[in-house]
């Protein structure tokens, strides 16, 4: 990177800092923190929802598949788009309408305290898992095209996410998430992807110069698609960090058709990223790594300036994500945990103060396992893997199945749980064996013990239904 771009980045990086401390002097309640006050209107909304799925793995992940296997490599992101969807459809008024603040409160309303505790370290893996994923990449794109240590990279960008989070927690990262997606869709639709396919000759070249099976939707294999949709679709159906996001909607409608918006717009940069990838595999198809795609032709083709921008829209889609993760840990812990189970009565003001410094813990920890890990994939494959083996039936048969007991919820996520772990073990966080034997499991386990066991008798769940309408 020249002067310029690095010029760029560095205004960049103030803008970040400027609209995280500006948001922050909203963040006076404990709510506020956790949850933006419960008041984000559509456009605001929308753009958190959509910053939030769109992180470094859609963006480099994306182009990297697309580099492999031509444009079926979007399925990645279909996946994420039509976890959004049915989360939208089906379940968006019945989690907005319960005013709670994670996913695991909810699930001691429907069960009991025992679900609400295991649901909540099975959460707290996902989240964090995700946000050592970004600061990891966060590292590697700094390292790669600045030329910085890999190290402090990572300690670089996990520490403006860290910044923003700790100092405003949900209202900081609202405010940053509008320039984030604002930088992420100037960088990829309007300077990646027209510039990419001029230089290709535009799309009758591309057909001409890669082969016919890059055009097919399915090239990448049954296998990866069946993937994506248990991995990626269903843990954005029961993943705390889309649920946060879901409570700060001023209303259910609004929660509603924010998630289908995004929805849409995660469809769409599927397509642009899969089309970049697919014009780096003609420009540039001796890579020696699939995975510098991205990068690579960002390189080949950019001036100075505009190649600035566009490493400013990762950066933009690893911080948007890696701040949603972080907070949605730390309001895990601190209202599943700490308040859930202290003897100490807290008011809103100790509230605030334990958020920020659980917060500022949990992000200190991801920057040392990132450093340690250094691998995106991994971390993200992990993460999908025990959530959606674990939480998926229980959560939507808690909502849809009265017979659900809570025996059945909890003995459901904790035999599920030890065995997406085993399979990660024996089979390696690539592998859909684990996810697959993790729901199976969680199915036969809910669904028997709900016949063999008696439903509670002070948690019906006509009592949800009760929160819904009211």
């Amino acid at each position: 990177m020249n002067s310029l771009d690095i010029l760029v980045m560095v205004a960049y990086f103030a803008v970040i800092v400027f609209f995280g401390v500006w948001g922050a002097r909203r963040a006076k309640t404990a709510e506020d923190y956790a949850v933006a006050g419960r008041n984000l209107g559509m456009r605001l909304y929308l753009a958190c929802v959509a910053a939030l799925i769109i992180g470094g793995g859609s963006t480099l992940g994306t182009a990297t598949l697309a580099y492999e296997s031509g444009i079926s490599g979007m399925w990645y992101l279909l996946g994420i788009g039509t976890g959004m969807v049915l989360l939208g459809v089906f379940f968006a008024k019945k989690i907005h309408g319960q005013k709670v603040t994670t996913m695991s409160e909810m699930l001691e309303k429907r069960f009991n305290v025992e679900a609400r505790i295991i649901s909540s370290l099975v959460s707290c893996t996902y989240t964090f898992m995700l946000t050592v994923g970004q600061v990891a990449g966060m590292g590697t794109v700094l390292h790669v095209w600045l030329g910085w240590d890999l190290a402090l990279s990572m300690i670089v960008g996990g520490g403006a996410v860290l910044f923003y989070t700790v100092l405003g927690g949900m209202w900081s990262i609202s405010m940053t998430d509008i320039i984030q997606l604002v930088i992420m869709t100037a960088g990829i639709f309007f300077v990646m992807l027209p510039i990419s396919l001029s230089k290709v000759g535009g799309w009758t070249a591309l057909h001409e110069q890669i082969p016919s099976a890059y055009f097919e939707w399915n090239s990448i294999g049954a296998a990866f698609i069946l993937k994506s949709l248990l991995l990626y679709t269903l843990s954005i159906v029961v993943g705390q960090d889309m649920w946060q996001r879901l409570f700060t909607a001023r209303t259910s409608k609004i929660a509603k058709y924010g998630l289908l918006g995004a929805a849409g717009y995660a469809y769409l940069y599927a397509i642009a990223v899969s089309i970049i990838g697919m014009c780096a595999f003609a420009l540039l198809p001796q890579l020696d790594n699939p995975q510098d795609a991205f990068a690579a032709i960002a390189e080949a083709t950019l001036p100075a300036g505009l190649f600035g921008i566009v490493v400013a829209s990762v950066l933009s889609a690893l911080m948007s994500t890696a701040s949603g993760t972080l907070i949605a840990t730390s309001t895990t812990i601190v209202n599943d945990i700490i308040i859930r189970f202290t003897k100490q009565d807290l008011n809103d003001k100790r509230v605030l103060m334990v958020s920020r410094m659980t917060t500022l813990t949990i992000g200190v920890i991801s920057i040392i396992l990132a450093l340690w890990i250094q691998s995106v994939l991994v971390a993200l494959d992990t993460a999908f893997a025990i959530l959606s083996g674990s939480l998926f039936f229980p959560i939507v048969l808690g909502f849809f199945w009265k017979k659900t007991t809570a025996k059945a919820a909890f003995y459901s996520i904790l035999s599920s749980s030890v065995v997406v772990v085993i399979g990660l073990i024996l089979y390696g966080s690539s592998s859909v064996i684990p996810i697959l034997c993790g729901l199976g499991v969680s199915l036969i386990t809910i669904v028997s013990m709900s016949y063999l066991t008696a439903p509670s008798q002070e948690l019906e769940m006509e009592g949800l239904d009760a929160d819904i309408k009211g």
